[in-house]
This record gives C-alpha cells, structure tokens and sequence, in this order.
C-alpha cells in the first residue's frame, strides 16, 4: 500500500530529484554522494532522506544505495518535468542563458502553480510552431 504523500518542502523536492536523476541515468547513489552533490552536510542529507523513507518515496540504509520507489519515481517526476518546463521557457521564449535559467527553474519550480506551468509550455509550443513570434520579439528587444 502506497503513502499518500502531502506537500514536499521545496528540500525534499530537490533531494527527490537528485536521487530521480541519478536513478534514471543507472548510477547507483548513496547519502554521502547525494551531499557531496548538493553540496549539504551528511547530517541534513540522512534528515531529509529519513523523511523520504517515512514518506514511502525512496527505500534506504546507510551501507547501500538510496533505491527511489514507484511512489518516488510518480513525485519526483513532477518536480522534474516542472523545472524542465519552466527551464526550456525561460531558454527558448526569452532567450536566457541556460546556467541562469537552470538555477531560476530550480526556484521556482517549488511554488508555480500547475495552471501557470501549463500556459508556459503552450506558449513554448505556439512560439515553437510559430518562430515569427519570437524573432519580432528578438526585433523589438534590441530597438529598445
């Protein structure tokens, strides 16, 4: 039986993620890894990863890999596609650098709400299609 899971802190979003990153890219993860990569302490990791498990999201014990769960896999997936959208906006309409959209998507990606995400991946898709758009924009920009 799965756990419902209520709202993640904007934390335990971003470790759910690393672990989800690392989990689909086949590369085995323990918590002094994911703190060396977060670059957080190992006391703050074993906290948050402590919280994942009681929330059923990952499976772990100090001496193995973190194993993320179907529930995990389900969240973390959300918050993945989340940053992935607000990042490819930011990257594709408005032009920003991807280091600098990267790190703003990992902000906000915590509090946007799912109405406003959905408007910005259409409006990505409609610049997309219609590159016309985007190079009046571009245009319009540069005359300011």
């Amino acid at each position: 039986m799965q756990k419902e899971v209520k709202n993640l802190s904007s934390g335990l979003e971003d470790y759910l993620e690393a672990i989800y990153i690392s989990h689909i890219n086949n590369e085995p993860l323990k918590g002094a890894e994911l703190a060396r990569k977060l670059n957080i302490s190992r006391a703050s990791v074993s906290e948050a990863l402590s919280k994942l498990v009681a929330k059923g999201l990952i499976k772990y014990n100090s001496y193995e890999a973190i194993a993320i769960t179907q529930s995990g896999i389900d969240e973390a997936m959300k918050v993945y596609t989340k940053h992935h959208t607000l990042e490819h906006f930011f990257e594709k309409v408005l032009g920003i650098k991807k280091a600098e959209a990267s790190e703003n998507a990992c902000k906000i990606e915590h509090i946007v709400s799912q109405n406003i995400l959905d408007e910005m991946q259409d409006f990505t898709q409609f610049c997309q299609k219609h590159t016309e758009i985007l190079e009046l924009y571009k245009k319009e920009k540069l005359n300011k």
